[in-house]
């Protein structure tokens, strides 16, 4: 389990929006296919950590303490794409459920 609450982003929209301009919280973003994630973070106020996660929800990479307003691309091609907000203590190789 990632949180208590978290925002799940499943279309183009609210993946294209993500954390910009929001308080700090966990994020989902669910793709139809397996694909190397680029992201930036401009207009996202705080630092996050990045998860990729495979088809089986586990995690393939971490990008710990992505900062505001710079760009990230992953090296392994994810299914799920997780930003907390919240830093938790997870390593490559964990399964999670959500």
């Amino acid at each position: 389990m990632i949180s208590k609450q978290e925002r799940i982003c499943k279309n183009v929209f609210t993946q294209a929006r993500g954390l910009m301009f929001r308080k700090k919280q966990n994020l989902i973003m669910v793709f139809k296919n397996e694909r190397r994630i680029s992201l930036h973070n401009f207009f996202v106020f705080f630092p996050i950590d990045v998860l990729i996660l495979d088809k089986n929800k586990k995690i393939i990479e971490i990008k710990k303490n992505f900062r505001p307003f710079t760009f990230w691309n992953s090296k392994e091609k994810g299914k799920f794409n997780i930003e907390l907000g919240f830093p938790e203590k997870y390593e490559v190789g964990d399964k999670l459920e959500f």
